[in-house]
């Protein structure tokens, strides 16, 4: 199948272009390659994916530019999008909210544009477990609502599953929404935790642990990721003949819509998680220990068995393993930042 990846220079869509080449898809790859952390790691990923599958078209588009997006559509006719591009971030959408709504707001509706002009066999996007907000209720269900997001990045991901379904009810565009838990591997953003974490214990810098590690996450491997969205390609939703208008589902419609957790569905503390990463360095951390930052979800917990039943694969990687791989590919790619010391303690 022609398949255009959004966000094809990021953490995710780098894997995903690879799995997708490799299993004989023709991947049009597409990013901006901005600047929200160094633009070097997103080239890096590119270049790590052509030494294995050869070169592949990638287009530098801004999603808010309408008018190339377009052109981009019009000339190669996707049947299949995986839109994985997005402003992310829970705490720098307090810094820079306007960021959001030009990425996942006006982005994805030019997105939606173009598989209603061009049509598509499926649109697949990512969205978060940060959809859950203030829900307590654990694990974290696709049949739960999610009407309280804690952070504006949350909101614009439940804004863009709503959309989704609007485009999908007028239009018939199969929609498939994915909320991911906590993804994490080698290639990973360096603002998220375990490069933050491996850089800090490497150079044995302080280590900002907030909620004083107590509050937990839903870890997911990137190749338990992958491996889902590979198998929900060909898995278009259709029409849920059971649908109930008086009593609905939050995840299908009588519409092609469909919502999936993808997560580890083992919640681990902060501060299990830290200690088997101190484990694969071989290095302990100098924490400090802070509160909980505005934005922040406590504890999130994947309930995925509609995944499950829908393509037979649920996330099986063990943290410890995938740690262990992340480590090793942080070594390989931050040599200067990773000094072998003596645990201490």
């Amino acid at each position: 199948m022609k398949i255009l990846v959004t966000g094809a220079a990021g953490f995710i869509g780098a894997h995903c272009v690879l799995r997708l080449v490799r299993d004989g898809h023709q991947v049009i790859g597409l990013d901006n390659f901005n600047g929200y952390y160094d633009p070097q790691l997103k080239h890096d990923r590119v270049d790590w994916v052509r030494k294995q599958i050869g070169d592949f078209q990638l287009a530098t588009i801004d999603l808010a530019d309408a008018s190339a997006l377009q052109a981009l559509f019009s000339s190669e006719r996707p049947q299949v999008v995986v839109h994985l591009a997005a402003q992310a971030g829970v705490r720098y959408s307090l810094e820079n909210p306007r960021a959001y709504l030009h990425s996942n707001l006006d982005g994805f509706l030019n997105i939606l544009e173009c598989c209603r002009q061009y049509p598509v066999e499926h649109l697949i996007y990512a969205s978060s477990s940060s959809v859950y907000g203030a829900n307590q209720r654990a694990p974290y269900s696709v049949q739960d609502g999610v009407n309280h997001p804690l952070s504006l990045y949350a909101a614009t991901k439940k804004a863009n599953e709503l959309m989704a379904h609007s485009y999908s009810h007028l239009f018939g565009i199969a929609c498939t929404g994915l909320r991911f838990f906590t993804v994490y591997g080698p290639w990973g953003r360096p603002d998220m935790s375990p490069i933050q974490f491996a850089k800090a214990i490497s150079e044995g810098s302080p280590l900002k642990l907030f909620n004083y590690g107590e509050h937990q996450r839903d870890f997911t491997y990137i190749d338990d990721i992958i491996e889902s969205i590979a198998r929900l390609i060909e898995r278009a939703p259709r029409a849920n003949p059971e649908w109930n208008r008086e009593q609905p589902d939050p995840a299908s419609s009588m519409a092609p819509w469909r919502l999936f957790n993808i997560g580890g569905q083992h919640p681990v503390a902060l501060k299990t998680y830290l200690a088997l990463l101190e484990k694969h360095l071989g290095q302990k951390a100098v924490v400090e220990l802070l509160p909980l930052q505005p934005g922040d979800v406590l504890n999130t917990c994947a309930e995925a068995s509609d995944l499950a039943q829908a393509t037979g694969f649920q996330p099986r990687i063990e943290l410890d393993e995938g740690l262990g791989r992340f480590v090793a590919w942080f070594r390989d790619y931050y040599p200067t930042a990773y000094r072998p010391r003596a645990v201490r303690g």
